[in-house]
């Protein structure tokens, strides 16, 4: 569910006109509804109700800082991979002992930001990676709450790039070794294990591979519990998926997830982390765009829009869907044709859609693409020094600009020429 409706033939976020909000802010440009952001978040933390947990969410979606604040505010932990991510959460107000820090190769510098700034815990993913976690701790005097992320060799049925628990994925460390790796972290004086993390894929549509994985972890702490080990917390990752496609069956639900969780893992007395991202961004936010051009060609019809694939790569990246809908809504009889919906970059990949049923829209009518609230801004880039992509947050009938479009100038002023140039 969103917060993206017509009224009067135009389309709205929330209480604010999106035709209002272009006049202001130009286009193309992200549009999120606080609404929809808050309301995702409630069903993850009611799902689990009744269970000691934290709702971690998953900065990689959306990171601006007004998101943060806005999941912050409801009590959400944040879920970062990056010291620019921690920078963030710490910036927008979020406290350390609701940040975990997670991510296949961390830095020294990373390492070492934790340390002293304070963190939930580490989500290790190697051997290595914890030794030097240890010795890092060891020079700052600090002993540092960690899990161990172990992969379950569990396979997600979801896209082969955003699949991480097989045995073939970089992440983790392979189930089987868990033991030895756990015997070893229990011997390092300045790290604190306690716990288990586990992730196996985002935009997962089934529940059973989630199930597979948990009843792993399930069986794993209690052999760590026989070895000694006070395993107390289980962070269980993310990845439900969203409907891109409306009309397609539904993915389950938060609250199924959360049953199933209770199933698996509840008997443990654990405390239980979950880390969504896509379902909590992902319906909240439209990716706004113009038509340049309606181009006629040999065989099929192109709409030309002023996005592009630098503002939203998903389609190119991932040969993902993005429902198109125009921002005036169509009278009950118009005509629908057939388009191939393309950006204006020179590549043939800056297309978002192929045989796309529209009516026919001309210069400057608006199209909004749908649940594009995650892995839309955060993967914008400059390509064809295009300027970054603005963000937009509605509450209500208000609005405000949270990350402004930088001017040409702004935007090559960045480049530094060398004085023998």
């Amino acid at each position: 569910m969103d917060h993206f409706t017509y009224h009067n033939g135009v389309l709205y976020a929330e209480n604010v006109a999106l035709s209002d909000i272009v006049a202001k802010v130009g286009t193309p440009l992200y549009v999120y509804s606080t609404a929809t952001l808050e309301r995702h978040f409630r069903l993850f933390d009611d799902a689990l109700s009744g269970i000691d947990h934290l709702v971690c969410y998953a900065m990689k979606a959306a990171s601006n800082q007004a998101i943060i604040k806005t999941l912050a505010a409801l009590g959400a932990g944040m879920d970062v991979v990056s010291g620019g991510e921690y920078m963030r959460a710490i910036k927008a107000g979020v406290p350390t002992d609701r940040i975990v820090f997670s991510g296949v190769g961390k830095t020294h510098q990373e390492m070492d930001m934790i340390i002293q700034g304070g963190v939930r815990q580490v989500n290790v993913e190697s051997e290595p990676e914890m030794v030097l976690l240890d010795k890092a701790a060891q020079r700052h005097g600090k002993k540092i709450p960690i899990t161990i992320r172990v992969n379950p060799d569990v396979d997600a049925k979801t896209h082969a790039k955003i699949a991480t628990g097989k045995s073939e994925n970089k992440f983790g460390i392979p189930i089987a070794k868990a033991r030895d790796v756990y015997a070893t972290a229990g011997r390092l004086k300045s790290l604190d294990v306690v716990g288990i993390d586990v992730h196996i894929g985002s935009q997962l549509t089934d529940l059973e591979p989630f199930a597979l994985a948990y009843r792993k972890v399930a069986e794993l702490t209690e052999m760590l519990r026989a070895d000694g080990h006070d395993i107390r917390r289980l962070d269980l990752g993310g990845g439900l998926g969203i409907p891109y496609v409306r009309g397609n069956q539904a993915p389950p639900l938060p609250e199924d997830y959360g049953a199933m969780i209770k199933r698996e893992v509840g008997h443990l007395g654990c405390e239980v982390e979950i880390e969504p991202g896509r379902l909590i961004a992902g319906n909240a936010g439209l990716l706004i765009s113009s038509v340049i051009y309606l181009k006629e060609g040999e065989g099929r019809n192109f709409l030309i829009l002023d996005a592009a694939m630098n503002d939203l790569i998903r389609p190119a990246l991932y040969e993902a869907h993005h429902d198109i809908i125009p921002v005036k809504e169509p009278a009950a009889d118009a005509k629908y044709e057939i388009f191939d919906v393309v950006g204006p970059v020179c590549e043939t990949g800056d297309t978002f859609a192929r045989n796309c049923a529209l009516h026919r829209l001309t210069n400057g009518d608006l199209v909004a693409f749908r649940s594009a609230g995650a892995y839309g801004a955060v993967m914008a880039s400059e390509y064809n020094s295009r300027p970054l992509v603005p963000e937009v947050l509605v509450k209500g009938d208000q609005f405000a600009v949270i990350r402004p479009r930088p001017t040409l100038e702004e935007m090559i002023n960045r480049d530094t020429i060398p004085p023998w140039l």
